[in-house]
């Protein structure tokens, strides 16, 4: 057997990279492309293969090290290898030559032939390859590709969609972050894709340039690229990793935005186990998370699952399932799949009213003189080209009652024990679509006007309909409005929609006789229901909170205040 260097391959454009992570030590048997170590550039961590199979002789980098390309971080014995050259059988030369002489002349010989296969640069204007990857999806995982908007070989301006896809709540268009040619694509209609995968391949073509080092870097992106959709194999022994540590129940998950610290294959294993990272103690140095973390992790879900489950089809937290009788001995019946929009919206609602403990406060409001002036507005909303109807009037006033009471403007963190109190007022609209229940979300509607608000109201809505919102215009509610003044009723007890602690509900309004001290008066009366959650505010805020609406409702002026 010979000894050969371990030396760190082409990067892929990266100059220096640190080691995070020495997967391996001194006596272990490594197969090829078997991880040796992981290193961490300013963009990603990558795990560096072997380049062969064999055994560890030594380790020369340590956690922390600076590498680039070329460097010799390792020595191994090759299996296999007869131990001698080809020059050394021509020139019959003794067999028993120095080995470390023999591994030093073949790598010498392989990064010859090496260089002779790359082509020679040509100068020219100059073209890169990108791999365009799925951006962050905002909460969506595992979305399915509906549609491929480009071909190979088209030209795309920056910010053109390249794919279509769909989430539970709605489709959304991915652009290119760039300008150029469509090269490969990578995906198809039906693949199911989340953050990070490769999409596309664009060729783009820069001023000045040498051609022949960015096709050589493209195909190292290309090959990494392969890498991570295949997977990397794991090392067959790892002595030096540490047992992975049961996860505890009393383990606290790092702070929002704290960085996680795992490999692309811990992070693709994750991903396929549908296991959420920050989650996860690591045991790996400065906690890093491992495969066993990860497997570990899971198993221990599992086992709680199983302690925890119901028969089947049971709603959860130990409540007993709802055993359907076979209905077609009753009559004809038709079967067919929930839509993933159903699916998703029941599954919410029942978490909701497992999860939240929920009470309901009633109020009715007068709004007759509102209706009054909304109504007068009617010319100046033709000209705007701008409907103005009771919702923004709704929406000012909660947002005046959420500042004035921000105990409803909070989320609760039960994992932490800690209350989330936010700074910004933003609330959803639910819609009504033939999709199913939508709520788009109005930022910052406390600092805008009622025209903007009827606006910006009448385009989401219209979005939701068309299934046109994209995520972002979907997240951050801190309160939600739902409105069945259109169609009936008296009061109704919406579901909270948590992580938010109260909903408002809008009933139809009537005429109702209100006395006014002397006589009973007429008055337009706006039926409202609070649910809220009760471990966050208790009945006297929702009270006051009901009583604050009425107020600035029945007296729109003080919303100008």
């Amino acid at each position: 057997m010979s000894e050969q260097e371990i030396k760190v391959p082409d990067l892929g454009g990266a100059d220096e990279v640190e080691v995070i992570e020495v997967l391996v030590s001194k006596g272990d048997s490594v197969e090829e492309e078997d991880p040796i170590l992981t290193v961490e550039s300013d963009k990603a961590s990558v795990e560096l293969p072997s380049p062969g199979a064999g055994k560890i002789t030594k380790i020369t980098v340590k956690v922390g090290d600076k590498v680039k390309e070329g460097d010799v971080v390792g020595m191994m014995e090759a299996s296999g290898d007869t131990g001698g050259s080809d020059d050394d059988k021509d020139s019959g030369e003794d067999a028993k030559s120095d080995e470390k002489d023999e591994a030093e002349a073949k790598s010498d010989d392989k990064e010859t032939k090496s260089e002779e296969k790359k082509p020679a640069p040509k100068k020219s204007g100059g073209s890169r390859k990108e791999t365009v990857k799925v951006p962050a999806l905002d909460g969506f995982d595992n979305v399915p590709v509906i549609e491929i908007n480009v071909s190979e070989g088209d030209e795309v301006e920056a910010d053109d969609a390249l794919v279509t896809v769909e989430s539970d709540k709605a489709t959304m268009e991915i652009p290119s972050p760039y300008a150029g040619k469509i090269g490969k694509i990578l995906v198809s209609e039906g693949d199911k894709i989340s953050e990070g995968l490769d999409l596309v391949e664009v060729t783009i073509v820069e001023e000045g340039g040498d051609e022949g080092e960015e096709d050589a870097s493209s195909e190292a992106s290309e090959s990494s690229g392969k890498e991570k959709q295949e997977g990397e194999p794991e090392s067959k022994s790892k002595p030096s990793e540490p047992k992975p540590e049961q996860p505890s129940a009393t383990y606290e998950p790092p702070a929002p935005g704290a960085k996680v610290h795992a490999g692309p294959a811990v992070r693709k294993l994750a991903r396929e186990f549908g296991a959420d990272l920050t989650r996860i103690k690591g045991s790996g140095p400065k906690s890093r998370i491992l495969k066993d973390d990860v497997q570990a992790y899971v198993k221990s879900q599992l086992q709680q699952t199983q302690q925890g489950s119901t028969v089947a089809g049971g709603g959860g937290a130990g409540i007993p399932g709802v055993k359907l009788p076979d209905f077609s001995q009753f009559g004809e019946i038709e079967r067919e799949s929930m839509s993933r929009m159903m699916f998703a919206t029941a599954n919410n609602m029942q978490r909701s009213w497992l999860n939240v403990p929920h009470v309901t406060q009633f109020e009715d409001a007068d709004i007759t003189d509102m209706e009054g002036f909304r109504k007068a507005q009617k010319a100046a909303g033709e000209k705007k080209g701008v409907k103005m109807t009771p919702l923004p009037f709704l929406l000012k006033a909660c947002a005046t009652a959420l500042a004035e009471l921000p105990q409803f403007n909070v989320s609760l963190d039960m994992d932490r024990k800690e209350v989330i109190r936010k700074q910004y007022i933003h609330i959803g609209i639910a819609v009504d679509t033939p999709h199913g229940l939508m709520v788009p979300v109005i930022k910052d509607v406390d600092k805008k006007g009622l025209w903007e608000l009827a606006a910006e109201s009448a385009d989401l809505a219209q979005k939701a309909r068309d299934k046109q919102l994209k995520p972002a215009e979907m997240q951050g509610a801190c309160f939600t409005i739902t409105s069945l003044g259109g169609i009936g009723g008296t009061a109704f007890t919406p579901i909270v929609n948590t992580p938010e602690v109260a909903i408002l509900g809008v009933s139809k309004a009537a005429m109702k006789p209100v006395w006014d001290g002397k006589d009973f008066q007429p008055r337009l009366m706006l039926p409202l229901s609070l649910s809220y959650d009760h471990r966050a505010v208790n009945g006297a805020d929702a009270a006051r909170f009901t009583s604050v609406l009425s107020q600035l409702l029945g007296d729109i002026r003080s919303l100008l205040l």
